[in-house]
């Protein structure tokens, strides 16, 4: 009598049927855990995933937390008080104002003042939302109608909230210069910390020109770099239309400003 000789055969043929790739970490993609960090490192791989799914919770909940850590090192370290009062010095319109007041009117505003700026940064998060949206739909529009794309507003979100990541690392960075012991009469609220060229100038100096040169920021810089790729990806553009997108928007961003703070004096 014979052995069977097809069981081998059936098994293979069974196995062969079944994909090799199903449940495999490729078809899953990446965890948000990776994505978060390849954003800083690869962030090719972040935005590439973003097409297959564009989950934006996790980058805004990091820069949640670390928007409450750099407020609470503003109110431990500063004092909201103090805050408003650097801001003053900084602007010779503001000095004027106050010195025509009554010292309880100057007490009053500067109060008044001080607790709008603290709770300013506990309604942050909704107004980034807010802001993140518009400029979104901004960028939608742009790379869709300016260069033949094809993202769509949920994926240029996402491409916003991991893209500025870098924005939010620097206020973990001013936390940590203040708790070094930075001293609390040169905080600037609007400029906390040197990762730019306005943060070394004099406080005298041309306030157009400080503007501008504030605005050269490495992390302002690193964002729009990471907006560029983003906008490549999910918009299977060009990386030079995706720049000519992204960057055109940004230097009118910082004409705007520098021209703000010319006009301001």
């Amino acid at each position: 009598m014979s052995e069977p000789s097809s069981s081998f055969p059936a098994s293979e043929s069974l196995s062969s049927s079944i994909p090799a790739t199903a449940g495999s970490p490729e078809d899953r993609g990446l965890s948000d855990i990776a994505r978060l960090v390849d954003t800083l490192i690869a962030p090719s791989r972040t935005f590439t995933d973003i097409r297959r799914s564009s989950r934006w919770w996790l980058p805004f909940l990091v820069a949640v937390a670390l928007t409450y850590i750099f407020a609470y090192a503003v109110q431990r370290q500063v004092g909201w008080m103090q805050v408003f009062e650097n801001q003053i010095k900084l602007s010779p319109k503001a000095q004027e104002q106050f010195a025509a007041l009554e010292p309880a009117q100057v007490s009053e505003k500067k109060q008044q003042a001080a607790t709008f700026t603290q709770y300013s940064f506990f309604a942050a998060p909704l107004f980034s939302l807010l802001f993140a949206a518009i400029a979104a739909a901004v960028l939608l529009a742009t790379v869709n109608f300016g260069f033949g794309g094809e993202a769509t507003f949920g994926r240029m979100f996402a491409v916003w909230m991991y893209g500025t990541l870098p924005l939010s690392l620097k206020g973990l960075l001013a936390a940590i210069v203040l708790f070094a012991g930075m001293d609390p009469e040169q905080f600037n609220l609007s400029n906390p910390v040197g990762t730019n060229l306005g943060f070394y100038l004099p406080s005298d100096m041309s306030k157009g020109l400080v503007k501008f040169a504030t605005s050269l920021d490495v992390m302002t810089i690193w964002t729009v770099v990471l907006l560029v790729i983003g906008c490549s990806i999910i918009g299977n553009i060009k990386k030079s239309s995706a720049a000519i997108a992204v960057v055109g928007w940004w230097l009118l961003a910082v004409l705007a400003g520098t021209a703000t703070a010319v006009i301001q004096g």
